[in-house]
């Protein structure tokens, strides 16, 4: 299984589409930052990321003063770095005064319908909540904003139909419509995530442009594999066909730490993960991820985390429970 699935597979992902909306020109909706909005999107989240999919007609993105960008219908954008930004017919145009956005998220997905009378755009908001770390880890040298058009795949064409059926389903009697949608927001972040791995150009740095290079990637692949083996600088060269100094100062420049750092990150993640999803005693914990003694595994955990690993799971346990 290669890094990037390994890494869904194991780390907990929530998502939702929380507005359904049509517009017709001239019109500008206002989309707040992901630290204001995260509270009332998820509470509890450590971080949100949202993002938009225009599934008919055109529009505009803004962000601060940066040269706005033209969105056309099957485009799907998302916003690494959190930022507050304009969806707007046209560039240049002020917000429409509207509810706050604790009342438009009263009810999910809100439907949103208002504009000039002009020609329509349709789009759908959504976004994924999860460890502020892997956060961190995926989105780590992404631009302000990614953008890619998820019709020229086939996965993105059922993606469209399916959030068509499952909004339609949303408003129905018939239960289970919200849980659709929720899944398919998580399958619509992840599709992004790779239609830009795919496309990014060279130059790009960050965890996704590792994963999709010849041979950092081989060498993620191995490490997200087999996290507990004892894995040598040299052994890991080996596996991705290459020696030990091109690996190290591959992996530093694409990922930003040495090889043995970021599995030393990643057990730690994996950890984290455990202590939050299971009742597994510290010690079976500890040589799940790849260390000898609950007592080294616990110096590590804590130099992470600031916290031994059992305080840090009764936290956290009693931080859900008062969700």
């Amino acid at each position: 299984m290669d890094a990037l699935s390994e890494t869904l597979r194991v780390v907990h992902l929530v998502g939702a589409i929380f507005i359904n909306a049509r517009f017709t020109a001239p019109w500008c909706y206002q989309s707040p930052s992901a630290d204001s909005a995260a509270p009332l999107l998820e509470p509890g989240a450590e971080r949100v990321v949202i993002f938009h999919l225009i599934t008919e007609g055109e529009c505009y993105v803004e962000i601060g003063d940066d040269t706005p960008v033209r969105l056309t219908a099957g485009d799907a954008v998302i916003f690494p770095k959190g930022h507050a930004h304009r969806m707007t017919s046209q560039p240049g145009l002020a917000p429409a005064a509207g509810a706050r956005l604790d009342q438009v998220l009263s009810r999910r997905p809100r439907q949103l319908v208002y504009g000039g009378g002009g020609p329509t755009t349709r789009l759908i908001c959504g976004y994924l909540a999860c460890d502020a770390r892997l956060a961190g880890m995926l989105l780590a040298g992404l631009p302000a904003l990614v953008r890619v058009n998820v019709r020229g795949s086939n996965v993105g064409t059922w993606l469209e139909a399916s959030v068509r059926y499952a909004l339609a389903e949303a408003r129905s009697p018939r239960p289970g419509g919200a849980g659709v949608l929720a899944k398919l927001a998580e399958v619509l972040f992840i599709e992004v995530l790779r239609l830009y791995m795919n496309e990014q150009g060279e130059g790009r740095t960050g965890w996704l442009a590792g994963v999709g290079d010849r041979i950092v990637g081989l060498a993620l692949n191995a490490l997200h594999a087999r996290p507990a083996h004892a894995w040598t600088l040299e052994e890991l060269a080996h596996t991705a066909g290459t020696s030990r100094s091109v690996l190290a100062e591959r992996f530093q420049h694409l990922v930003g730490s040495s090889p043995m750092q970021y599995l030393m990150q990643w057990r730690m993640l994996l950890a984290a993960n455990l202590l939050c999803r299971s009742s597994a005693p510290l010690a079976r914990i500890a040589e799940d991820v790849g260390y000898q003694t609950d007592t080294a595994f616990s110096r590590a955990f804590r130099r992470e985390f600031g916290s031994p690993p059992a305080a840090w799971r009764r936290r956290r346990s009693v931080r859900n429970q008062v969700r």
